[in-house]
């Protein structure tokens, strides 16, 4: 019989360094297998350690593999995010993970998103198929309030009055609970835990933004580039983390395997008879498929185009032209580089590069035009978030053709932006204006596109 790791006492708390904070994380158990352990915001690595259930199910968890687990930035003993009331971007906090993945030494490892910690994980799977070996996803969803295209989200009064209960009761009364984890409702010595816990986790300034976040994200748009296989476990009975969210994500990610089990408790994720979850997941990794790797990622396109370019070669003479144009080129590359993209390729008079988050492709676009407009170069940008296959060095579909048109949409010295990037920075700063919905030619449907205005 296999020892438990995690009752032979505490692991170490270690810290990764990223570019937003130091991530405190532990590592446990053994094995061939990586298991990276992904929750919501209620996190602390020295408070989980003094509930039994907790333990018990960290245990189960690790006699699958060496389970990594953290708190993200903003919670527990990670660093605070300065001059903040909101969260890191999604983009961010994906980040933190490859940095607690790079710190451990791990290439490839099972992405386990457990409730809200779903949307990093998805984003995650899709952006980095090459770090993926297999997505699991308990309780989670894809996007938190309704919409027209997402009937089975929690209307938007509703939100407002779970958001403002929560703020009231955050670390005092252990009224989540009735939502989320109706089984131990009643047991006192259950609810002082995780009172405390919450208190650990986040201060109460923060505990309004944390749904705040929440109602913003939306990564529908990643949900068909995920690659590794998925397994998807959902509690029949759940009221906040409903079945239905799942339901939608089998249906959208290719190949997934659903598995709807007995129970209404989903947080914290020890609550109740977390049993059968467990038994999902290690049937799942056990008999787990190959993954099908190909080179379709999620990713965001920049397309940048020299405002005027033919007028000023005309005017400023063929090499004066040309040396600008080199002085061009050189600041894009520095750029690219500097925001972690791909240079695809330059066209002349502009652009086109790649990036694995859309918040680093309007940064970029917006250093680039800076740099750009003190050499009276001012560019005009257009970004799109969406599948994009590489090849060769080079990047085809759809998305290309839809970032090129979203760019044709932009005035001098703008940047204009899809909605499905403007959905994916939520908390990263920046600010948008509204440019109208338009056809984009060549592109099916309408698009609502908006211009970036300003940044923190």
């Amino acid at each position: 019989m296999r020892s438990s790791f995690a009752s032979l006492g505490r692991p170490e708390t270690r810290y990764a360094p990223s570019p937003h904070g130091s991530i405190g994380y532990q590592v446990f158990g053994s094995g061939d297998r990586d298991i990276v352990f992904i929750t919501g915001a209620i996190t602390n690595l020295d408070a989980i350690w003094d509930e039994p259930t907790a333990v018990r199910f960290l245990d189960r968890l690790a006699e699958m593999g060496r389970v990594i687990q953290f708190d993200m930035l903003g919670s527990g003993v990670s660093d605070p995010i300065p001059h903040r009331s909101m969260w890191l971007p999604l983009e961010a906090n994906v980040d933190t993970v490859m940095a607690v993945l790079d710190a451990v030494g791990v290439e490839r490892a099972v992405v386990y998103g457990d409730t809200e910690g779903g949307f990093s994980a998805m984003m995650l799977a899709a952006t980095s198929p090459e770090r993926t070996e297999s997505l699991v996803l308990v309780n989670a969803f894809p996007k938190v309030t309704r919409a027209e295209d997402y009937p089975i989200g929690i209307p938007d009064d509703v939100f407002e009055r779970l958001a403002e209960g929560y703020a009231e009761q955050h670390g005092t009364s252990g009224a989540m609970l009735e939502l989320t984890a109706p089984s131990v409702v009643d047991d006192q010595r259950f609810r002082n835990w995780f009172t405390r816990y919450q208190r650990l986790s986040v201060p109460l300034g923060l505990a309004r933004s944390t749904f705040d976040w929440y109602r913003e994200i939306d990564v529908r748009a990643a949900l068909p580039l995920v690659q590794a296989p998925t397994l998807i476990v959902a509690r029949r009975d759940a009221r906040f983390h409903r079945a239905s969210h799942s339901e939608y994500l089998a249906k959208h990610i290719p190949h997934a395997k659903l598995r709807i089990v007995e129970g209404a408790d989903t947080l914290p994720f020890h609550a109740g008879d977390f049993g059968p979850t467990l038994d999902a997941v290690e049937d799942f990794l056990i008999g787990r498929q190959v993954s099908v790797r190909t080179e379709r990622v999620l990713a965001t396109v920049l397309f940048t185009d020299i405002v005027g370019s033919t007028v000023q070669a005309s005017r400023l003479g063929d090499q004066r032209w040309l040396d600008l144009l080199a002085d061009h080129d050189r600041i894009v590359r520095s750029q690219v580089e500097r925001y972690r993209g791909r240079l695809i390729k330059t066209t002349g008079d502009g652009a086109i590069a790649t990036f694995d988050g859309p918040g680093r492709a309007i940064a970029c676009a917006i250093a680039i035009n800076e740099m750009l407009s003190r050499l009276g170069l001012p560019i005009r940008a257009g970004i799109h978030t969406g599948e994009v296959q590489l090849r060769d060095g080079d990047a085809h579909g759809m998305s290309m053709h839809i970032a090129a048109r979203v760019m044709g949409q932009a005035e001098n010295g703008g940047i204009v932006v899809s909605s499905t990037v403007k959905d994916l920075v939520v908390g990263s700063g920046f600010t948008f204006e509204p440019c109208g919905v338009v056809e984009l030619k060549g592109v099916p449907g309408s698009w609502a596109l908006y211009e970036v205005t300003s940044t923190e």
